[in-house]
């Protein structure tokens, strides 16, 4: 599918921070997103900015929204279908452009044994935000 929803926002603010689930965040272009560790205005980060999943995946192996450290959790869209360079509008504002399939670290075996693997190929997708703003839960997830 190619329409969905925002339904769930989070920010790491450190390594090994909990995960912190936000009402609304604040996308900046070519930096990402406010008081995430990832947001950084270094040349070599800016394809890693945010971590796009769907809420769809996360149900199958029995996950819930921000377990495995994703910034944007979508319904309604097919996260892995996705592919380098097209993009997902979120919001009325806020374009990010997809980069690259995230590969699953091994923490993600922190979470529960076999999950690194078990994620292998659906851990959804890195992004650059392209066009900055804010966006809320429940705000409309479109692939442009």
């Amino acid at each position: 599918m190619t329409t969905g929803r925002a339904v769930s926002l989070h920010v790491t603010p450190s390594s090994r921070a909990p995960v912190q689930e936000l009402e609304e965040a604040r996308f900046v272009a070519g930096h990402g997103i406010e008081g995430d560790r990832h947001a950084t205005d270094r040349p070599d980060r800016q394809a890693y900015q945010v971590l796009l999943m769907d809420q769809e995946t996360l149900d199958e192996l029995g996950l819930e929204p921000g377990d495995i450290r994703e910034q944007v959790t979508t319904s309604g869209i097919d996260v892995a279908s996705l592919r380098p360079g097209q993009e997902v509008a979120l919001g009325s504002d806020v374009v990010v452009r997809v980069s690259r399939p995230a590969t699953p670290c091994s923490r993600m075996d922190e979470i529960r044994p076999g999950l690194q693997r078990e994620l292998d190929g659906r851990r959804g997708q890195l992004a650059s935000i392209v066009r900055g703003g804010s966006v809320r839960v429940g705000d409309l997830a479109r692939v442009t």
